[in-house]
């Protein structure tokens, strides 16, 4: 009698247990499914998103270190006065070639007009992706990664004695001819620096 008991009690726990354990319904697994393809798909947003903020911060961290190289070019040179007194200003150093040259330049010769805007003589200079400089002109070299422009212009309010400074980078191929001057808007990926300089004696 106890062994029929067992065999009972065994086929009525073999019979829960197939019930409790007879896996997911075909419904639950499309949920499933469903719920974990969404999750990968954002995911898989955020990951492209991410990866392209990256990129465009160090482009633009790059290009402000450029633009840092030419303010300082340009700050270096010789805005001041003589021993008597009398104003002296560099007007021919060239700052598009390395190292740069004492004469065939512009120094710091106010530039003409939209000369951030344009490759202008005297006032750009190209960079390669590896940061070294290509040369001026107004045709970028092949291997040009970036744009280097310049402007020097006197101060409205002390013309004689302070001059405004201005470095935009921009990468190549992609601000051609778009002035910004006026607008002082910066690009994606661009940086751009403003420097006031005044006369001191030397």
């Amino acid at each position: 009698m106890a062994k029929d008991r067992s065999t009972t009690g065994t086929g009525e726990s073999r019979a829960t247990k197939a019930v409790g354990e007879g896996g997911f319904s075909i419904l639950e697994v499309l949920v499933a499914i469903s719920i974990v393809t969404v999750a990968v798909a954002a995911l898989a947003q955020l990951f492209a998103l991410s990866t392209r903020a990256n990129s465009s911060a160090r482009a633009t961290t790059y290009a402000a270190v450029l633009a840092q190289q030419k303010m300082e070019q340009l700050r270096g040179l010789t805005w001041g006065f003589d021993v008597l007194g009398l104003p002296t200003t560099d007007t021919t150093t060239d700052l598009t070639v390395v190292p740069e040259a004492a004469a065939g330049g512009k120094g710091l010769s106010p530039s003409p007009e939209h000369s951030l805007g344009t490759n202008t003589e005297g006032y750009c200079d190209f960079v390669d992706k590896f940061g070294k400089p290509l040369g001026g002109g107004a045709t970028p070299p092949a291997g040009t990664a970036y744009i280097r422009r310049w402007s020097v212009e006197p101060l409205p309010t002390n013309p004689n004695n302070t001059i405004v400074l201005q470095v935009l980078v921009a990468p190549f191929p992609g601000r051609n001819d778009v002035d910004t001057s006026s607008t002082g808007v910066r690009a994606p990926d661009e940086a751009r620096l403003v420097s006031v300089k005044t006369r001191k004696a030397s």
